[in-house]
């Protein structure tokens, strides 16, 4: 170490633990809403939510502290709660300005040595695998950020008459757009602010990010270039929320799977669960996997019951399924409804009588089943899950399944906000949101694992209004 307490050589940070400090300080002023962003819901969780449960979920990141704004460390701490998040060791409040907020954050570490990753809790969508990248860079450097190459040819303006003017254009190929988590040891980005703060200048020209004031306080220490991802957005204004929306649809990146079989027994042992089945094995998949962790599960649809477009038989399948349940546990956690519309074939050779059948099947069977789980659900404060099966990219009748499949989505929207204040959660499960036909690319047993993978991850987390995208593990 350097007589001026700066370590210059980097060392293996393995042997030391792995901070992700997550930066929700800000108060959205660009975004006009009566919130801060990162408390705004977006596939089914607020955008903080989505940005902790991401380090949450990475094994090489040991602790997270969360910097909340002002005003707002209470919602935080619920959310935090809520969530589970046991990583959590803090929620610290923000300060006046990002640089304030930064650090409070690094004074709420202490005089320990760690690593600490640095993120912008309005970017909910960041990688796993970009995290990971970070960590293992961090085992060689001392501070690092993520980056993408730009698209767009940057220019480089300066004021004249009438407005501004071009003055260079600089070569893209050198260019790159920032995005975070950054990445330091604790003992380097502490200092760099240290000296920032002693300086009468920075207040008036503060660096727009952290490595910002590495690069300018220590100049000697590298910066090294971690490569993000393109859908690692930051949400700043309106239309980035439904941005955000669509790409956790089309990335599979609203529901974490269940990492081991531990998590899926604390999940769903002694819950008792309602699943109406489709043709195609997806329902079976859900029912078998619930059951191999300890739910009572009841299977309606198949064969030996009722399909959810037979209104009186779906009500009758409901009260027999709560007369059983109340005899073991007197409730129903969740009910799942799995909708798999009668094959009509192309549009132009369609019987009435068979797009009768597909529609009433798929649009108004869904909605039956929500309207008789109703008030169970309303009692155990469960979870109403609706599964759209789609139909194979080039399978005759997809045009049918399309206002199915857009109807379903829609009713697990407005339900879950109609049913909030009975804080029932409702969720959709739609594999075609991946990439705009078929099961995210998979078809057959791997499909249906897929798909049932992802229902059970949802039924396990705390999120509600969301329609979320299938896509194959790894």
């Amino acid at each position: 170490m350097q007589s001026d307490g700066h370590p210059r050589q980097a060392r293996r940070s393995r042997a030391l633990p792995v901070v992700a400090v997550v930066l929700a300080g800000g108060v959205g002023q660009r975004m006009g809403a009566p919130v801060p962003k990162q408390l705004l819901t977006v596939a089914g969780r607020t955008i903080l939510e989505h940005s902790v449960a991401a380090f949450e979920a990475v094994p090489e990141i040991d602790e997270i502290v969360v910097l909340m704004a002002p005003g707002h460390v209470a919602e935080a701490e619920r959310i935090v709660a809520r969530g589970g998040f046991r990583k959590v060791t803090a929620v610290v409040e923000g300060g006046a300005s990002r640089t304030e907020s930064t650090w409070r954050a690094l004074a709420a570490l202490g005089e320990r040595e760690c690593d600490v990753l640095l993120h912008d809790a309005v970017r909910p969508l960041v990688d796993a695998e970009v995290i990971r990248a970070c960590v293992a860079a961090l085992e060689h450097c001392e501070a690092l950020e993520v980056a993408i190459p730009s698209a767009d040819t940057i220019v480089r303006v300066t004021g004249g008459p009438g407005g501004e003017i071009v003055a260079d254009v600089p070569d893209r190929a050198t260019l790159r757009r920032t995005q975070t988590p950054q990445g330091f040891r604790l003992s380097v980005i502490r200092e760099a602010y240290r000296r920032a703060f002693a300086d009468p200048g920075f207040a008036e020209r503060p660096a727009t990010d952290d490595c910002g004031v590495v690069l300018r306080y220590l100049p000697e220490v590298p910066i090294h270039v971690v490569p993000g991802a393109e859908h690692n957005l930051k949400i700043t204004h309106p239309v980035d929320v439904a941005i955000a929306e669509r790409l956790f649809e089309l990335t599979g990146r609203a529901a974490a799977p269940l990492p081991d079989p531990a998590a899926g027994r604390a999940a769903f042992a002694g819950r008792t669960v309602v699943v109406f089945g489709d043709g195609r094995g997806a329902a079976a998949a859900i029912a078998d996997r619930l059951a191999g962790y300890g739910a009572a599960v009841h299977r309606y649809g198949t064969a030996d019951g009722p399909r959810p477009g037979d209104a009186r038989a779906v009500d009758e399948a409901l009260a027999t399924v709560l007369a059983t349940a109340a005899e073991k546990s007197g409730r129903v956690d969740h009910v799942v409804c799995a909708v798999d519309p009668p094959p009509a074939g192309r549009l132009e050779q369609a019987a009435p009588e068979a797009i009768a059948a597909a529609l009433g099947g798929g649009c108004a069977g869904p909605a039956q089943v929500a309207r008789a789980a109703l008030p169970y659900l309303r009692e155990s404060r469960g979870q109403l899950l609706l599964c759209v099966w789609p139909p194979e990219p080039d399978e005759a009748g997809s045009a049918l399944h399309a206002p199915v499949r857009a109807a379903v989505a829609a009713l697990a929207g407005a339900l879950a906000k109609e049913w909030a204040g009975h804080e029932i959660r409702v969720n959709c499960v739609d594999p075609a949101t991946a990439n705009g036909g078929g099961a995210g690319g998979m078809t057959g047993a791997a499909a249906v694992s897929a798909l049932a993978e992802t229902a059970l991850a949802v039924l396990a987390s705390g999120r509600t209004g969301a329609v979320l995208g299938v896509r194959a593990a790894g």
